[in-house]
């Protein structure tokens, strides 16, 4: 995995698209600052010891937060209430990235499911 495939990624998105993903990059990377990035599923992705922890999408008229796992969403009804959510993903708009404060806690849910103690 290398951060040069998130690069081309997002260097193919037109804006608001790209600034707003590279911005909920930079705070996935805030959040967990070790991951390596790469991409999985043809997206973008975070890993940590080898399993994917978040990732990210482009559509037509929306983004998406991928957390990898059904059971990310459910943990957290209330912080996502206000996006559509499917199992795997949680819609945002083009133009405006997710709060720090809603990634750090869908990236603990996830790490905690991954990695139990």
């Amino acid at each position: 995995m290398s951060s040069a495939e998130i690069d081309d990624y997002l260097a193919g998105l037109e804006e608001p698209r790209r600034s707003t993903l590279q911005q909920l990059r930079e705070t996935i990377l805030e959040v967990v600052p070790d991951a390596d990035q790469g991409i999985s599923y043809r997206v973008p992705a975070f890993r940590l010891q080898g399993k994917v922890i978040a990732g990210f999408a482009a559509f037509k008229n929306h983004l998406s937060y991928l957390p990898h796992s059904g059971s990310v969403f459910p943990a957290l009804q209330e912080d996502v209430a206000p996006y559509r959510t499917s199992s795997g993903a949680l819609q945002f708009p083009i133009d405006s990235s997710l709060p720090k404060p809603l990634v750090e806690k869908l990236i603990s849910v996830r790490i905690a499911q991954a990695f139990p103690e």
